[in-house]
Formats: C-alpha cells, structure tokens, sequence
C-alpha cells in the first residue's frame, strides 16, 4: 500500500512540471483507476470517471473487489447451486435435475433453468414386479399387481433402501373335502390349480379351477362332490334288511331271514360300490315248520291247523273259571317252537264286598256269583236315594250300589237385635246357642236360648233388649260444647274455652256409660296474659303495656344500623307468649372493596359509612381513564369504580411464511410471503388487557400445483393429492389412452369424472392388459392437467366355459362355448390327453410343451388351435388321426382311461401365462369288446327266434 501512495505522488509531481499553467495544474484521471476498473466518460462531458468493471464494486480507484452475486437472492433459480467466481459466477443443477441447454454448468441470462429428470424412463430401474414413479429431483418404486414388497415398505428407493418386489407366493394348493388336485401351472399368482373328486364321489356344481390371487391366496375353487349314493338296499325273496351304515359309497347293509324262514347259505352283506350298485349280498333262507300248538288245563284250544312261524294257537278257560294269566294267545316261533301258553285258568270269587262311608252292611258272608249285600244308612245320616244292595257277577265283581247317606245339621243359630250369641260352633241335633244384650243395652223379656232339632232346625229364641240413655250433658262456664245431640252409651261431648281463656283443668272430654251418665269432663277457664315483651339489641320498642291475647308492640333501629329479617312487629297470641320475630338491627358495613383486573388497592382498611379507598394501575400497565375512588354508602355497597388500565404488550408476534404490514403498540396486521397465499385465518393481532399478544390465526400454504404426487397403484388405480385453496368440491377429468406393441390397430381411448373435497384421491380403471397406457388428469378450476405412463402386465386367460362329459367311446365330441377377448391375438388352445392310470401330476404351466416335437409317454398334446380364428363356439373330436396347428391327433387306446384337459396360453415375449379346465373323462370299455357282446346277443335272439318259430309251424301243421 505504501508502494501504490508513493506511485501516485510521483505521478502528480511529473503532472505538475509538465503542464503547468497559470490558472492551474492539471491531473491524468484515467491513469489513477483501478486495474479492475474502466475509464470512462462523464455523462455530462465535463471530463473523465473511473468505473469499475462488471461484477466487482469499489469506487473505480482506490478499490474494486469482487461482487459475490450468490449472496443476490436465488440467482440461479430453483433447484440449483450457485458457484462464485472472480468478477462472475456460474450455476448447476442439485442431483435429480439436469440445465434445460444441456450444459454442465449455465447462466440464467439466456432462460437455462433446471428440469426434473424422468428416472422412469429407464427400463428395469425398480427391479421385477416394480413400477416407477417419477418425482421432482428424485423417484420412488411401488410393486404391480401380483407383486409385495420385501425388506421395506412401499414406496422405496432401489438405490437407498433394501427393499424390492418379489412375486406373490400362494403355495401348493390345498384339496377340499373330497377332492384331489389334478394339476397346477404353479404356486405364483396367475396360476391355476385343476381338482378332480375322489373315488366314489361325483362332481355336481361348482367350479373344479383354482386361481392364485395378488393376496396369496388360492381362490375361486369351489367345486363341489357328492357321495355316489346307491339308494336304500332292496332284500331278496324270504329276506329283510336288518341294518344299514347308509345308503353311499363303501356304505354296508345286513339281511336276516323273514321270520318263519332260517339261514342256510351264502353271504348276507352287501356294499355299495363306486358304479351306484349293492353287491356281495346272496343269503338263501329255507321255511320253517312247528307242528300242533300244546294244551292248557280247564281251557279249550281254538287253532287254525298252520304250524306255520307266526301262526297263532287262542285258548279259551272253561265255565266257572276265568284267566288270571298273562294272555290267551301261543305263537309258533323261527325256532319251530309253540310259545308256553301264558293262559292260567282260575275259579271265579267275588271276594269282600264293597264298603260305602255312613253305613252298615247286612250280609250272609257268600261271596259267589249271585250272592247279594244290603246297606243302610248309620244312626245321624239319613238317605238321601240310590241302590242300597250289591250282588256278585260272573267276573268275579260286585255290582256298584249307589246308595248315598247324608249327616243330619242344623246350620248356623239364627241371630237377634242388639244382642251377642254364645255358641261353640255344633249344629248337630241337640246343640244349643245363648243369647245376651250386647253394651249399652238391658235385657227386657223372652226366651234367651235356641235348641237344634233332629228335623235340622233351631229354635226360635224370643228375648228383647232395650237401649241406654244418658239425657242433655252439664254446662261449664267460660266454655263452649261441642256435641251432635246424641245421648247413646259411648256418645261424646267436648268442651273449649270461649277466645281469650285458656284450660287450667285436665280433661275436655265427657263420655256417656252403660250407668246412663256423662262422666270424665274437669274443664276450667281462666283469662290468658302473655306478660313483658322480649327487648331487641340496638333497637326501641313501641308498646302500650297490654299483654292480653291481641296486644301488639312494634321495634325500630337506632341510629347508624339497619334492619334485617322479614317484620318488625310482635303479638299476644293465644298460647300466653309474644310472637318470635325475625328483627334484629345490624350495623352498616361495606365489607373488603372488590379487586379490580391489573389494578392495585390504596385503603386503611375501614369498612363503615363513608370510609374511602383509591386504586392505581399495577407496574406494566397506564390508567386509560375513569374514575378511580369509592366511598361506603347507606346501602351498604361501595359507590362505582370505572378506572381503567391498559397493558403495555412487548414485540410483534412472528407468524410463519409471513411478513408485517402495519404496526403500532396495539394492532398489528400480517400478510404472507410471496410463494404463498392466505388459506384461513385472522391476519389480524391485538394486544390484550393481560399485556400479552392475541396473536392472528393466519394459516400460510406453499401454492402447489392443483394435482401432484400423481401414481399408478396395482396397474389398476390412478392415486394423486389435490392442492385446493378451500375445502370445495373439485371435479376432475381422467382420460386414459392405451396401445399395443403386438396389435398396431388396438386403441383404447375412455375418460371418466371424479368430483370430490377429498385431499387424497385414488380412482380405480378398467385397464386392460399388456397395453401401454398414457393417463392424464385435469383439474376443472384450474385447468391443470397432470400426466403419467403405465404398462399393464400378461394375466391369466380367463377361465373357459366347457361342457364336462364322461364318454365311453374311443373317439368322444367336445364342445366350447366361448366369448371374444382382448388377449386372443397371443393365445392358443391346447389340447392334452392324460392316461388316468399314469398320471401322478399335470403341470399346468409349463411352457415345453409348446413344442410339438416333444411328446411325453404318459401325456400329450393331440392339438392346438389359435384363439383369434376361433368363433364362439368350437367342437373337436379327440382321435380322429388329423393333424391341428402341427400335433397329431392320434386315436385312444382301447381298454384305457383318459383325462382331456384345454388349456389356454397367452405369451407375449418372456411372458406365459395359462388356465386349464378339465374338459372330459374317457372311461377304459373296449369298444371292440362291447360291439362283440351287442352282436352275441344279437345272435342269441336270433337263434330263438328261429327256433320258436319253427315249434310253432310244426304245431300248427300237425293239428291241421
């Protein structure tokens, strides 16, 4: 530096000696700038002017140093880096971004920005079963349909994170109840699984194929077999069925003999086998025979002359006897036995008569048939009809007799006025009743007792009584009586004193007795005084000194207290004693002053009549104004305060992503930054009482555009997040566009619309597969539109609808039913035969055969269709030795069994996908074998034929 000042006087001293004038000396400005600067005009022509040069500042002479232009801002733009130089700068991109010129580095004076590169664009980025999602600077990979992620969670990043998509695995199919798995294409998802029913069970409804779903599961599998069912077992002649396990498959059925036959020989079980039959079963039984029945003492013997099983000998006891045994009946068991007759012949007694209540029994002790009983009725019973005699029958019984006796009573005694009845409760002949006068009455005359008759009546008692009376009650004096004119025994009368006397006696009450008397009243009046009144604190009493009942005195407070309670008056009442009254006098007090908000108290503390307190604002706040004293008044009450003190509030409050517009010490107003708007909320903060801010409630978001984190879910749903400025309704418009690499005339144009105030939106499309799909979204109020691109992977063929038969020809017709699909430009139809005594397994899936070069031993395929020349319906005849699509259709085996499966195959580059069905069962019958039986019979019939016809000539001829 002290280098440069010395150059400079130099400088100035050579200026001075060589262009000395006389008005002056003149000095070389442009030798004077800065190496960084430039010497240039004045805008006025008056001389020269150093001037830094661009992208350094300084004042063009002593100093230009450089302009760091990355501190100006974001100079470079979004996404970028800025990177200073000396007198320059230059700007990149951050990673995820690349310069719109397609240069490493760029200044943004010629419109270069920074755009987002599509990392999607590379194939096979997100691994197998991965599908990419570009994002701004970045990406992210999701799993497609039939894919789950493994080792993290979705979305993830191949680059960052260790997780990836692997195929959904079901595992190895499970067989339902009754069922065996025939074949399976594999265990990943899109394969099929084909099940057969077991031996001895039938294929009645359901569907018999089973799909490996995206959930790992198998599914759409429902077939369902029946038990073949042989019906219930018919017995052969002279048989029965003794027991069945059942009437299906592997059930057994046993038979006995029918009664009256035995067992001889052969087997007496049968099975139900698989063909729907009973076999096994070929019991013969042999009758059996048990000769005359045997006889019974004092019976005779009724018999049809059948020795027969189940033949029946009826016995029948001789006159004078009867059957005590258990029956009258032999029977001829399978054994070729009579029963034992269960007959037991007896004499016939009648034994003991009968025995009827209340009688006697007049009787010789014969209890014979014939003999006879008499019965009468007992002393006190008399009869009342019936049969009085009992004879005994042939059966050994008594006849019923219906005589009836009934007790001889009198019932209750009859009752009398006034009276009470004395009686233990007997009405039988020669009971009696006594009657007396009942309280309050005298007997007068008549009879008193009632006697009961053998005719069942009571005597007729005359006794009469008359009431009490006890005549007008006694007056008291100074009383009044209370009575209702009744002078009857236990009549009443009460006595009070008239107002102003009171009782000093003991009774008020007269009663009138049996005496004919009124007794128990001892009233006694006397003038009632209630005396000195009760004096009152603080309080003067106004009285006339009366204390009788009526008499009243008044208090008053003295000065300097108020009243309290409801009266101020008392009175003489009827009991002797002065009314209580509620008065009393209390001293007027204010109490503590209130408590005022921010405010704080200047008082001596006294509570009374005119006592004066002052407030003040606490430390931190100002009086805005009002009154600030009160007094203690009459009422009690301090008089009103309005002192009102205002707080002093600190520093604006700080509200995020916005600035301060306006401010003073009570109000401040917000506004947002720029790159965002107002979504809801008060822009508006006040300063509060408390001294503290009551801060906007303005919510600032980053403007967004209206549809972004756009994404292709399962190749089946589109999912995006909606920007809105409010919580409205949006409608947006989906259009989705599809192609095909196979198919140059494919076009797949639809367009949906979705309204809704949702944030997250996700809408599922039909989408079709292995298509190249471009799907934009457009928000109506905006007019944004945001697109993507997704590819849809092979799926399996769809099941095919064939008409299951079972055959036993050689050379069987099928028949498929189908419907036109979009895949059928890549598929095939094959058609395989297995041999059912071979085949352990049929893989469904596998590719190799394919070829038609290769023909395995133990399955084939006998011939392949292209599915686009196929109509919707197709028949094929298995064995006619043709060749389809390049496989021989070579003829069945005689005596074997087959399997024919259709399998559909759709291939497109690497991809194989495929669905079987079981299409037919061909049973192993000779066909040869069975022509040759046909014909044996054929000829059979034919031989009788001629034979009987030739009887019938040879009669015929003869007898004419």
């Amino acid at each position: 530096m002290e280098d440069r000042n010395t150059a400079m006087i130099v400088l100035l001293l050579l200026c001075v000696t060589a262009e000395m004038q006389i008005d002056g000396l003149c000095l070389d400005v442009c030798a004077s700038c800065h190496a960084n600067a430039t010497c240039d005009d004045k805008s006025d022509g008056s001389g020269k002017v150093c001037n830094c040069k661009y992208g350094f500042v300084g004042n063009g002479r002593t100093f230009c140093q450089d302009k760091d232009e990355c501190r100006i801002g974001a100079i470079c733009g979004l996404h970028t880096d800025c990177h200073n130089t000396q007198g320059s700068y230059f700007c990149t991109c951050l990673s995820g971004f690349t310069p719109s010129n397609n240069m490493d580095v760029f200044i943004p004076n010629d419109g270069t920005h920074c755009k987002d590169i599509d990392e999607c664009t590379v194939t096979g980025l997100c691994g197998e079963g991965g599908q990419c999602r570009n994002l701004k600077g970045s990406f992210d990979c999701r799993c497609i349909l039939g894919y789950e992620v493994q080792n993290g969670a979705e979305p993830f990043h191949p680059h960052r994170d260790k997780a990836s998509c692997k195929v959904v695995d079901c595992s190895r199919p499970v067989a339902a109840e009754d069922t065996v798995l025939l074949s399976v294409s594999g265990t990943t998802y899109g394969s099929a699984a084909m099940f057969v029913c077991e031996e001895g069970f039938v294929w009645r409804r359901g569907n018999n194929r089973s799909v490996c779903e995206a959930d790992g599961l198998w599914r759409g599998g429902n077939m369902s077999c029946e038990v073949v069912d042989c019906s219930r077992p018919e017995a052969a002649e002279d048989t029965v069925l003794l027991s069945v396990s059942g009437t299906t498959y592997g059930s057994a059925a046993m038979f006995v003999c029918e009664e009256g036959f035995v067992w001889r020989r052969g087997n007496n079980r049968s099975v139900c086998e698989a063909d729907g039959l009973w076999r096994g079963g070929n019991m013969s039984c042999e009758e059996v025979n048990c000769g005359p029945p045997p006889a019974a003492p004092h019976s005779l013997r009724l018999w049809d002359q059948s020795s027969r099983p189940g033949s029946r000998a009826i016995y029948q006891c001789n006159s004078g006897y009867h059957n005590v045994g258990k029956g009258n009946v032999s029977k001829c068991n399978a054994a070729g036995e009579w029963e034992r007759p269960p007959l037991l012949c007896k004499e016939i007694l009648c034994g003991s008569p009968p025995i009827i209540e209340s009688t006697v029994q007049v009787w010789d002790g014969s209890s014979a048939p014939s003999s006879r009983v008499l019965f009468v009725c007992r002393g006190g019973f008399k009869n009342t009809g019936g049969d009085n005699s009992s004879i005994c029958g042939e059966h050994g019984q008594w006849s019923s007799p219906t005589l009836t006796c009934q007790e001889i009573l009198c019932g209750d005694p009859p009752s009398l006025p006034h009276t009470k009845r004395l009686w233990r409760g007997s009405s039988t002949p020669g009971s009696t009743a006594t009657y007396v006068c009942k309280t309050g009455f005298n007997p007068k005359e008549g009879n008193n007792m009632s006697l009961c008759t053998s005719h069942g009546d009571w005597t007729k008692p005359n006794i009469s009584c008359k009431e009490v009376e006890c005549g007008v009650p006694a007056q008291i004096p100074l009383s009044e009586m209370l009575w209702d004119k009744s002078s009857s025994v236990g009549s009443l009368v009460v006595y009070q004193c008239v107002s102003g006397y009171g009782n000093v006696g003991e009774e008020n009450l007269s009663v009138c007795t049996a005496r004919g008397e009124w007794e128990g009243a001892s009233l006694q009046c006397e003038e009632i005084r209630c005396g000195e009144p009760v004096l009152k604190a603080h309080a003067a009493m106004l009285w006339d000194g009366s204390s009788h009942v009526g008499s009243v005195v008044s208090y008053r407070c003295e000065e300097g207290f108020h009243s309290r309670g409801l009266g101020n008056s008392s009175l003489c009442g009827e009991e002797g004693e002065w009314e209580d009254t509620d008065l009393w006098c209390e001293e007027i007090n204010c109490g503590r002053p209130p408590t005022l908000p921010h405010t704080h108290l200047l008082w001596d503390g006294s509570q009374s009549l005119g006592s004066v307190r002052l407030y003040g604002c606490k430390e931190g706040f100002y009086q805005e104004g009002g009154n600030n004293m009160s007094t203690c008044l009459l009422s009690g009450q301090w008089g009103e305060v309005s002192i009102k003190c205002k707080a002093k509030c600190g520093p604006a409050p700080v509200l995020d992503h916005s600035e301060v517009v306006w401010h003073n010490r009570s109000v401040v107003v917000h506004r947002c930054e720029e790159g965002y708007h107002s979504w809801r909320g008060s822009n508006v903060s006040e300063c509060e009482s408390s001294g503290e801010w009551r801060s906007a409630t303005l919510t600032c978001i980053e403007i967004k555009p209206p549809v972004n984190h756009l994404c292709v879910l399962n190749e089946k749903c589109v999912q995006w997040r909606a920007e809105k400025y409010e919580e409205d309704t949006e409608t947006y418009k989906v259009t989705y566009t599809g192609s095909r690499d196979y198919q140059r005339s494919f076009r797949d144009k639809r367009k949906r619309f979705l309204s809704s105030k949702a944030d997250e939106l996700q809408l599922c499309l039909n989408l079709l597969p292995v298509t190249n799909y471009s799907i934009s979204i457009t928000a109506a109020s905006s007019r944004f539109t945001a697109s993507i691109t997704t590819n849809t992977s092979l799926t399996v063929p769809p099941a095919l609808a064939v008409d299951y038969r079972e055959f036993e020809t050689p050379v069987p017709t099928l028949r498929l039913r189908r419907s036109p699909n979009t895949l059928d430009p890549i598929s095939v139809y094959q058609v395989f035969v297995l041999p059912v005594d071979g085949i352990m397994m049929f893989d469904c899936s596998s590719p190799a055969s394919l070829d038609p070069k290769i023909k395995s031993s133990a399955e084939y395929i006998t011939g392949q269709f292209d599915v686009q020349h196929v109509g919707t319906e197709m028949n094929f005849t298995v064995g006619d030795g043709l060749l389809y699509g390049g496989f021989f259709n070579a003829p069945l085996q005689n005596g074997r069994s087959y399997y024919i499966i259709l399998r559909a195959v759709s291939q497109w580059k690497s991809a194989f996908k495929s669905s079987c069905v079981l299409w037919a069962k061909v049973t192993g019958t000779s066909y040869v074998l069975r022509v040759s039986s046909l014909s044996a019979v054929a000829a059979v019939g034919l031989v009788a034929f001629v034979l009987i016809g030739g009887c019938s000539f040879c009669w015929f001829f003869k007898r004419t």
